[in-house]
């Protein structure tokens, strides 16, 4: 297992707040490491790419389109998404190099999900 996916399992998974996460090297719009199980069609890398690319109000009011699921969003800013559907979500970090997807399921608290997906972010940036 590389550094890279035990920090995603230990940071992340380890709250028991996300459910799965990937880190997408931005500019090559492909996913550098992945949660067991936790595979991102290349669909869905050029969505989550594409809501940075977009205005963040424009994102706010379109959602995203995600895992074949329709998200309602948020937030959108410059460094992050947070979108839900039902009891289920996704949070996404943008930091330089890096798009960091976390998703939560019912019974998770998203607050938390938030707070270490944040946190992670900002220790990957420089």
């Amino acid at each position: 297992m590389s550094h890279l996916q035990n920090l995603l399992l230990d940071s992340l998974l380890g709250t028991k707040h996300v459910d799965s996460a990937a880190l997408i090297k931005l500019h090559e719009r492909s996913v550098c490491v992945a949660s067991p199980g936790f595979s991102l069609m290349p669909s869905d890398v050029r969505t989550l790419v594409n809501g940075f690319a977009k205005n963040p109000l424009q994102t706010r009011r379109e959602g995203l389109y995600f895992k074949e699921k329709d998200y309602k969003c948020v937030r959108a800013d410059d460094y992050s998404l947070y979108a839900k559907n039902d009891n289920r979500g996704v949070i996404v970090v943008k930091t330089h190099l890096f798009l960091l997807v976390a998703t939560y399921i019912e019974g998770m608290y998203p607050s938390v999900c938030v707070e270490a997906t944040e946190k992670l972010g900002k220790f990957a940036s420089p």
